[in-house]
């Protein structure tokens, strides 16, 4: 042993460099060595799944469309099965019954959230865990008791003048940039306008006018921004602990300038509303409901926290809903003029902006929205699950703390549960009007704002479908599966269009905005 020693300082005396690139080596081999052992162990017993590459595990394979993934996987190692995201141990439920027996069954064991590095310990450092990405813990539970109160069915019959409101201001967009069907526009940035607006104005008191406001583009670019970093499969530091250690890494810089920027503006909107309600002078909105709510006592933060859940909650996914909806229409010029159709059979009338109070009674239009919801599956990977006790599937255990993905995707085009899943067919709603829409998730941890969400897209497809008619301008095919625009993000946005909204009756439109305003 001494000889080694000796010989070892020698040639590190003589070759320093070399010896470095040595140890540096052997250091690298051990760790990968030891990780693979660690990441071994961490596999689940009994249950089948790809094993991957060393370091990496799955992670290379579902760069793509890690939902599409998952979903052709599932036909080799079965509806329920494990895969390795780098030294991550995930399990991935992949059809609609098995959903149902993991999610219903098991709702409070699954009642958790994993607690991510780029979301939880950089981006959200400062503002608190939304009601969707919090762990189960006592703060959860306020901030759900106080969601209950301001997100439930008596509580969105309040909101009703500010659908109206809204959605007349995007139809008014619409006619006004679009030069009355003369030019065509990208929808995009006035859908989300009133998406955003609406949820600014419920749970704030504040409008946002125009896409042209500085609040509306910043709230957008953060907001997108900060949704990335919730991504399941987009940020390789929160499967390999080892990346985080880059002094240059570029995606934790990016989730805390976006903090940073979140922070100002919800500060601000926060601090001016309860300057407000302090005097008296506040309009009816969440905020000022929460506020005053004695029953669930929330922290600043979990009061800015909460402020975060109907923001992010209602804003982008509606938004993206409506946006892959529209290029849709424009491409299948049959599903809008029927729509048309019965939206004028409901309502008796060719009227183009239908009573926003209309709590989703045109059949046609609330099978339509569902049947949205479900083809385009705009998270397509529901938010992760963290069981908080053990879980038996067919005769194997799925431990407590494990990680559980519900691939809504492939729940949504389940053919077991949907002939010709594939097609956008929405009389299906009809035939079947009670069947498990995934989108909003299962169980306990199923999206709070989902009442709300179905409302307002059905609110807009009536004033939409009833206003316009939608040409497509160049090439606007855009399939959910292949068409986002990357798709490693939580939310599949499709990529630019633009089309003519053409008033299906100019004189009656231009009336009933001048009307509205």
């Amino acid at each position: 042993m001494e000889p080694l020693i000796v010989f070892s300082r020698k040639q590190l005396a003589e070759n320093p460099l070399q010896s470095l690139i040595i140890t540096s080596l052997l250091t690298v081999l051990l760790y990968l060595v030891g990780n693979e052992i660690l990441r071994s162990r961490s596999r689940i017993a009994g249950l089948k799944g790809p094993r991957g590459l060393p370091f990496f595990g799955n992670l290379l394979d579902i760069r793509s469309n890690a939902a599409l993934k998952y979903q052709e996987w599932a036909k080799e190692y079965g509806d329920v099965y494990q895969v390795q995201l780098g030294d991550s141990t995930v399990v991935v439920v992949n059809s609609a019954a098995t959903a149902k027996e993991l999610f219903i069954s098991n709702s409070q064991a699954l009642s958790s959230r994993p607690i991510g590095y780029t979301f939880h310990k950089v981006a959200s450092s400062t503002a608190g865990f939304t009601i969707g990405s919090s762990p189960y813990d006592d703060s959860l539970k306020r901030k759900k008791k106080a969601a209950a109160v301001a997100l439930n069915r008596p509580a969105i019959k309040t909101y009703v003048p500010y659908l109206d409101l809204e959605t007349k201001a995007f139809i008014q967009d619409l006619f006004n940039y679009g030069k009355a069907g003369a030019v065509a526009v990208d929808p995009l940035p006035f859908v989300q306008r009133v998406s955003l607006s609406l949820m600014t104005t419920i749970n704030w008191g504040v409008q946002i006018t125009s896409i042209e406001d500085e609040l509306f583009r910043e709230i957008v670019s953060v907001e997108e921004g900060l949704n990335k970093t919730r991504s399941t499969v987009g940020n390789t530091q929160d499967h390999i602990p080892l990346l985080r250690l880059n002094p240059l890494n570029q995606t934790s810089a990016t989730a805390r300038q976006l903090r940073q920027r979140r922070d100002r503006y919800l500060s601000k909107l926060n601090g001016d509303l309860a300057e407000k309600v302090a005097n008296g002078t506040n309009k009816p909105c969440i905020q000022a409901s929460v506020i005053k709510y004695k029953e669930a006592q929330l922290s600043d933060t979990e009061l800015v926290a909460f402020s975060l859940s109907v923001l992010g909650g209602g804003f982008e996914t509606v938004s993206t809903t409506v946006q892959w909806s529209i290029a849709y229409f424009a491409e299948h010029p049959e599903i809008q003029d029927k729509a048309y159709e019965e939206i004028q059979q409901f309502q008796g009338s060719n009227e183009p902006l239908c009573d926003a109070a209309d709590d989703q009674k045109c059949a046609y239009v609330l099978a339509l929205t569902k049947e949205a919801h479900r083809y385009f599956s705009v998270i397509p990977l529901a938010l992760p699950r963290a069981s908080i006790r053990d879980i038996e599937y067919n005769g194997t255990l799925i431990p407590t703390g494990s990680t559980v993905y519900m691939n809504a995707w492939a729940c949504n085009h389940d053919p077991e549960l949907w002939s010709e899943p594939d097609r956008f067919i929405p009389e299906r709603w009809l035939e079947k009007p009670d069947a498990p829409l995934f989108t909003f998730g299962l169980g306990y941890r199923m999206c709070a704002a989902h009442i709300l969400a179905t409302r307002e897209v059905y609110i807009i497809f009536m004033r939409l479908l009833s206003s316009f008619r939608f040409v497509a301008s160049g090439d606007i095919k855009r399939r959910p599966s292949v068409d986002m625009v990357n798709p490693k993000d939580l939310i599949m946005v499709p990529k630019p269009y633009r089309v003519f909204c053409v008033p299906r009756d100019e004189g009656k439109l231009r009336t009933a905005l001048e009307k509205s305003d």
